[in-house]
């Protein structure tokens, strides 16, 4: 199920999709989100963007990363993640979106529900 989420101060919807299903799961600000990120990427003198930066920070949370099977790349969809895991908080990442998963909803500006392939998540 799609559930309308833009926290965005200024209501933007390209280029930060990070910082939005961040701030999303870990139920913070979206200024906080990407204030913590940008730090974190000072840190390791990397963009605040940048998979490794995203991955130490929710490490850093507490979040566990796991892989999707690929046993079918093109048709596995957000959509299809969100109703497989009913239950839990999730950070998705596919080759071109990163989106929050809560309790069988997935959380975005757009309806991302048919976005593929879905590559792996952060529980």
């Amino acid at each position: 199920m799609y559930i309308y989420f833009q926290d965005n101060p200024l209501g933007k919807s390209v280029g930060d999709c990070s910082i939005r299903a961040i701030s999303n799961i870990l139920e913070m600000s979206w200024e906080q989100t990407y204030i913590e990120l940008c730090l974190q990427g000072f840190i390791m003198a990397d963009m605040p963007s940048s998979n490794s930066v995203i991955d130490a920070y929710l490490r850093s949370k507490g979040f566990r990363k796991s892989i999707i099977p690929n046993t079918c790349p093109e048709c596995y969809t957000i959509a299809d993640f969100a109703d497989d895991h009913p239950n839990g908080v999730y950070l998705l990442a596919t080759g071109e979106h990163v989106v929050s998963v809560v309790n069988g909803a997935y959380y975005d500006s757009w309806d991302s529900g048919d976005e593929v392939p879905v590559y792996y998540y952060w529980r």
